[in-house]
């Protein structure tokens, strides 16, 4: 029997340490996704002390992906994350410690390395098993806690243009910081987005939050919510602010779609794992716009994308 030719995927961002490995077919043979450690009360890590923690991890995650039968011996290439996007000038030193290691198994094993963004990665782990992942032409929307970015992707030309998103904070970042105010642990986006589903309030306190040319601006959203915090029960808030949200993306949607001619749209990134936001999209998406949503652990920082990325180099 032919042995199947495995692609080895490393993702280092500053939420999640991530090592995954596919198969020819995209079957996922391994998916570690480890999030960093974030002192209470805090709202996220500085670079150095998230480039520590990811050199700590590593080696444990190494030592336990070669463990397992029929791994090691497979491994065809190597694949890593290196900047944040992929434009030049994009950088971010936590994706160095990445880096490093993927360097390391590629001289070590004898095997090619391929280096991509973390970006391309999010998209790619909801593309691949998609009804979209054969099609050229979408928008990708990249929603997690540093980026809100809508991008029409042209996939043929492995190009990726800006057509949209935040143009101050992120959408993760508005909930993680609303969270952490709340007295939740970061990230928060998980555990606020149960609430905000099980929330019920047609009581409505916070503006809308309005959609210029396929752009919004999110800091006035998380003034008025911190100033509600202990004036109004907390999951009221929750469910109001995921709702605003969730309003604003589908008004970006439409904008998007009109402005571009297109009417095929995938989500990904940590925020588009809410469920709250994928029940509200689906129950106000008109017809003729097709939605694709990855798995929630696709969603989130993992290295899965960054692995079929890379296995598509061997593939072939």
């Amino acid at each position: 029997m032919k042995q199947k030719r495995l692609s080895l995927g490393i993702d280092t961002s500053n939420y999640k340490t991530s090592v995954a490995v596919v198969d020819e077919e995209g079957n996922i043979l391994y998916n570690s996704q480890n999030f960093l450690y974030v002192k209470e009360g805090e709202r996220g890590l500085r670079q150095s002390d998230a480039f520590f923690q990811h050199v700590k991890k590593l080696p444990e995650l190494m030592e336990e992906v070669f463990s397992l039968p029929g791994i090691r011996e497979n491994i065809a290439s190597i694949s890593v994350s290196t900047k944040p996007r992929p434009i030049e000038g994009s950088y971010m030193p936590v994706f160095t410690a990445g880096e490093a290691f993927a360097r390391t198994l590629s001289s070590s094993l004898g095997i090619p390395l391929y280096e991509f963004s973390h970006q391309e990665g999010h998209i790619e782990a909801v593309r691949f098993y998609s009804k979209f992942k054969d099609t050229s032409r979408l928008v990708t929307f990249h929603f997690s806690g540093g980026t809100t970015e809508c991008l029409l992707a042209d996939f043929d030309k492995n190009s990726f243009e800006i057509v949209g998103g935040s143009k101050d904070l992120a959408y993760g970042q508005v909930i993680d910081r609303i969270g952490v105010s709340l007295g939740l642990m970061f990230p928060c986006g998980e555990e606020l987005d149960e609430i905000a589903t099980f929330a019920n309030y047609k009581e409505k306190k916070l503006t809308k939050i309005k959609v210029n040319d396929c752009f919004v601006n999110l800091s006035g959203l998380e003034t008025q919510a911190q100033r509600l915090i202990g004036t109004i029960p907390a999951d009221q808030l929750v469910c109001e602010v995921f709702d605003k949200i969730s309003a604003s993306i589908l008004d970006m949607l439409l904008q998007i779609k009109e402005k571009y001619s297109v009417n095929d749209f995938i989500f990904a990134g940590g925020v588009s794992s809410s469920g709250y936001l994928r029940s509200y999209l689906r129950n106000h998406i008109p017809e003729g716009i097709n939605i694709a949503f990855g798995e929630p652990k696709l969603s989130q920082d993992n290295a899965v994308g960054i692995a079929l990325l890379g296995g598509k180099n061997i593939w072939l």
